[in-house]
């Protein structure tokens, strides 16, 4: 960047931060200024209200049985709650080692059985793909044998014919 663009950039951000900060704190700064000079020049008092509004009412009214509970006696007619909250620190941290342990132990038990039919399928393949290979060398000796006795047999055709000629025969 150029010099003049920098400068031109750091005074666009400086003109930023101050309407940012005017925007925020100048709608304080105006009550308060309308106020002093309010109070300072005339003194205009609010008349009284006169409402017949109901008394607000009580949370005991509301929710009678709310006022009742309170943290010490929470949970304590639950045996199995309160049963938890005796054990020890230890015995909960060891109680969550062995929860993690049982999980380990059911994901490795499923991991091995997924690898051994894993295993069991690929033999299946193998065996599959070693008949196929099988089969494919048959077939491929099967037609060396057939091609050796189509040349074998046009070898004799042709000598016949060769014969048949030179007896007198024209062919067709």
């Amino acid at each position: 960047m150029s010099r003049r663009s920098a400068t031109c950039l750091r005074c666009c951000l400086v003109v930023f931060a101050v309407v940012s900060a005017l925007g925020v704190c100048g709608p304080a700064l105006y009550w308060r200024f309308k106020k002093t000079v309010k109070l300072g020049g005339s003194k205009i008092s609010c008349p009284s209200c006169n409402c017949d509004c109901p008394p607000p009412l009580s949370l005991l009214k509301i929710a009678p049985g709310l006022a009742n509970l309170s943290v010490t006696d929470c949970g304590s007619n639950d045996p199995d709650l309160k049963r938890e909250m005796e054990k020890q620190f230890v015995d909960l941290l060891t109680e969550e080692l062995k929860l993690q342990e049982a999980v380990a132990a059911e994901h490795t038990r499923h991991m091995n059985i997924t690898c051994a039919e894993a295993k069991r399928v690929a033999s299946q393949y193998q065996k599959e793909a070693e008949k196929c290979n099988a089969a494919t060398e048959t077939c491929e000796e099967a037609r060396e044998r057939a091609e050796a006795l189509l040349i074998k047999e046009r070898k004799v055709t042709f000598l016949w014919e060769r014969r048949a000629r030179q007896m007198g025969w024209a062919g067709e």
